[in-house]
């Protein structure tokens, strides 16, 4: 497979970052653990949908991309885009809600759930956690009950339109209930894994669960 990429790591944004989680930054003390409210505690509302990516941004072509979903599963596969496309389409409406503290209202997803993928592959009991790798380096991790909730899914529409590549097109990670950088943009990889593995923003302070709702910026 080939790709392009373009720009560069952004040291200096990921130090200031990895300085808000030292500094408890956006936090209010505040939790919803009802969801009584649309919008969790310390977040606004935008209409827009901001760009956010570590500096690079790879250019994936459709006809090469790839995934491959590995570990503690009894039939690993590596699917080619036609054969994502084959499996059945999955479509789900929910909110984005980014730590940096916006959250954007009714985004349109289309593409392939979770769940199909987990009755493609069938993950073994031994698999406790989901591990993401992204093509432009980026890691992250959910536990498995996280990843196989009914709003999941790998996307590679938003909006009736093909997700573009400085959002994680041509397929990105959705799981809508935790903060959004839980959804891998240009993920490459998938694996089940017995043991956890914190991501890119984990090993850097911030939280290994990510709940919006109370809060679950920074560990």
């Amino acid at each position: 497979m080939t790709s392009a990429f373009t720009g560069s790591i952004r040291e200096k944004l990921i130090a200031a970052k990895q300085q808000w989680a030292e500094k408890g930054r956006l936090l209010t003390g505040i939790h919803d653990e009802k969801h009584e409210n649309r919008l969790p505690p310390g977040q606004r509302e935008v209409k827009d949908w901001p760009v956010l990516d570590l500096g690079i941004t790879p250019h994936i072509a459709e006809s090469d991309w790839q995934l491959t979903i590995t570990g503690e599963v009894e039939n690993p596969v590596s699917l080619s885009m036609g054969q994502l496309l084959e499996l059945p389409a999955f479509c789900d409406r929910s909110d984005i809600h980014c730590v940096t503290s916006w959250s954007r209202y009714e985004n349109d997803w289309q593409g392939v759930s979770a769940l199909e993928l987990a009755h493609l592959v069938k993950p073994m009991r031994t698999a406790r956690y989901v591990l993401f790798t992204a093509h432009d380096g980026y890691t992250t991790n959910v536990r498995i009950e996280q990843f196989l909730d009914n709003d999941v899914l790998l996307a590679h529409h938003w909006q009736d339109q093909p997700i573009s590549d400085e959002h994680g097109g041509p397929v990105r990670v959705v799981i809508p209930k935790l903060y959004f950088w839980k959804s891998a943009k240009w993920v490459r990889e998938i694996k089940f894994s017995k043991i956890d593995k914190p991501g890119f923003w984990e090993m850097r302070g911030y939280h290994n669960n990510a709940d919006p709702w109370t809060e679950q910026r920074y560990d």
